[in-house]
């Protein structure tokens, strides 16, 4: 069962997503502050918003853009499980999720795209492709090194260089920051859809060769 901070947290976040730049710029600054703060106590946001109100309307405003434009209901699809608690080998929100349980959910019920159950084949699953760190879109899914294999961690892009994801047992669904040392420096990789679910059959693609590892063994992540 869904705490009510988290309920409340998340129905912010999807008003956000579905709401306008423009409604946001428009909106009284009381409102904006406290839309603010639900993300800051999520990891959406800075604290650093709350210099001026202007920077807090912006920086949500931009935010809610990123995530109504590319897969933005996939994206609003993850943001409704902020606060599912992570759990070894979980696939659903009632028993929990690990990284690539979550990852594989949100993407079938989303995309109707069936990903792989592991995360280093998740990687390298047919019919997606590479991106660059400065090419990220939302619902791009990334990857990190976070025990010692090259894709032991998988997560969801959400815009503004943030990552949706089901981080470690006794954690839960949360937003955090790509750009923290931690992440920034265990980053291997992102995928893209190559091509719209709904043209079917998507043509196969070659497996990536620049940051394919060698065959691994199944494993899920533990991170910070």
């Amino acid at each position: 069962m869904i705490r009510p901070a988290t309920a409340l947290a998340r129905t912010a976040l999807l008003a956000l997503a579905c709401a306008s730049a423009a409604s946001l710029a428009q909106a009284a600054p009381d409102n904006s502050d406290l839309v603010a703060k639900l993300l800051v106590d999520k990891g959406v946001l800075d604290a650093k918003v709350f210099d001026s109100p202007a920077t807090a309307v912006d920086s949500a405003a931009s935010l809610g853009q990123q995530v109504r434009n590319a897969s933005s209901s996939l994206v609003v699809s993850a943001m409704n499980f902020l606060g599912v608690p992570y759990k070894r080998g979980g696939n659903t929100a009632d028993n929990g999720f690990d990284c690539s349980g979550f990852t594989r959910h949100i993407y079938e019920n989303s995309l109707g795209l069936l990903l792989p159950r592991k995360v280093d084949e998740q990687a390298k699953a047919s019919g997606l492709a590479p991106v660059k760190r400065d090419q990220l879109q939302p619902g791009d899914l990334v990857f990190f090194n976070t025990l010692k294999r090259t894709f032991s961690h998988v997560g969801i892009y959400v815009g503004e260089g943030k990552f949706i994801h089901a981080p470690k047992p006794g954690g839960e669904v949360r937003v955090e920051n790509m750009g923290v040392r931690y992440w920034a420096k265990r980053f291997t990789g992102a995928r893209r859809v190559a091509q719209a679910p709904a043209v079917a059959p998507a043509a196969p693609l070659a497996t990536p060769a620049a940051d394919t590892p060698a065959p691994l063994s199944p494993g899920h992540n533990d991170a910070p």
